[in-house]
């Protein structure tokens, strides 16, 4: 089975992948949609959402695209093009495909991965998503609980924020709960 890639109308990879399994025959092709699960936030609120991994993409797992599959493909609603081009359709391989499949493996929703600092600060993923990427770690924000992780898909890069859980308490929230048992 090899996976291909497809551009759609970013913000409406959910309604592509959607469509597609009403109009395909699942037989022929599979479509995946990997997001990831972000805490936001909002006016001192906080709620759980869902963001796509890879904006804009959306993956077909399918032995090849045919004639046939690339029309019927084309013609939904949201489609821009194939990767590499319409005329050069190249299923991932290499670092393309070890990346994708890392998401994959998770499901369709990717959760967030638990993680601790060492005495110098850096994050340890201890399990989930993150768990092999810590190379391409580039930012954490320990408040958000977020890792930003650098991407590369088809020779363009682009940071990702993934979420995470610490198993120890920040330095900010070891603070606040001092001064909570002070009162």
């Amino acid at each position: 089975m090899n996976i291909y890639v497809v551009s759609v109308q970013p913000g409406r990879e959910r309604d592509f992948t959607a469509t597609a399994a009403k109009s395909l025959d699942p037989a022929d092709a599979t479509f995946l949609f990997p997001q990831r699960q972000l805490t936001i936030r909002k006016k001192g609120k906080r709620r759980e959402i869902l963001a796509p991994i890879f904006a804009g993409y959306v993956f077909t797992l399918t032995n090849q695209i045919t004639r046939d599959l690339f029309i019927a493909i084309k013609r939904l609603p949201g489609f821009y093009r194939f990767l590499e081009s319409n005329e050069r359709i190249r299923a991932l391989a290499g670092s393309d495909l070890e990346l994708v499949s890392h998401f994959v493996r998770f499901g369709d929703v990717i959760g967030k991965s638990l993680v601790s600092f060492d005495a110098r600060d850096r994050i340890q993923v201890q399990s989930g998503p993150l768990e092999g990427l810590e190379g391409r770690i580039v930012k954490v924000d320990r408040r958000k609980q977020r890792a930003k992780v650098k991407l590369d898909l088809y020779e363009d890069s682009f940071l990702v924020d993934f979420g995470f859980e610490s198993l120890l308490p920040t330095s900010s929230q070891k603070r606040a709960e001092n001064e909570t048992r002070d009162e």
